[in-house]
Order: structure tokens, then C-alpha cells, then sequence
């Protein structure tokens, strides 16, 4: 997998907007993505080095729309902390 494979967008949330006072930054990743990789492809794409990645696999809730129920697909979230004196700014692209 490239590293644009593995990260696909930034989480732009009141909770991931408030983990950046962390050192903190939460992005979506694909399903098989390891930590490793995760790590390796935030340091390349970024030019940070990353301390530690966190990663939740979010489950799809189950939801009814004009009287068909469905199931919203799963994903996962990794929350990339980075080393003192590195940051992200996630508002501008790549």
C-alpha cells in the first residue's frame, strides 16, 4: 500500500480540534492499516516525527431511511501523537 492509500482524510471534530493542544492529531485510515505503517506514512507525507499512534476501529451503526433499514460501513480513526516541536496544520493540503 502507498502512504496516500493509507491515510485518507483528517478527522475535523470539537474533540479532534482539542487534542492539537495535545500534540495530537486524529486522521481516518484504511481498515488494514498497522500502526506502523500508519506512522511511517504521517512522517513521510508530514516531515514529523510521530511518538505514538493510537488507532479505533469504529463499528457502522445500523440505521432506517424510507423504511429500509441498512448498515453504515466501518471504519477506522488513528490518533497520531507527535514529537515535541512538530505540529500538523491540517487546514492546508498537500
Amino acid at each position: 500500500m502507498s502512504k496516500y492509500d493509507i491515510i485518507l482524510s483528517p478527522v475535523i471534530t470539537e474533540k479532534a480540534t482539542r487534542l492539537t493542544e495535545a500534540n495530537q492529531v486524529v486522521f481516518r485510515v484504511t481498515l488494514g492499516a498497522t500502526k506502523p505503517a500508519i506512522a511511517a506514512a504521517i512522517a513521510d507525507l508530514f516531515k514529523v516525527k510521530v511518538k505514538a499512534v493510537n488507532t479505533i476501529t469504529v463499528k457502522g451503526k445500523r440505521k432506517l431511511a424510507r423504511g429500509k433499514r441498512y448498515t453504515r460501513n466501518d471504519f477506522k480513526k488513528a490518533i497520531v501523537t507527535l514529537e515535541e516541536g512538530h505540529q500538523i496544520d491540517i487546514t492546508t493540503g498537500l
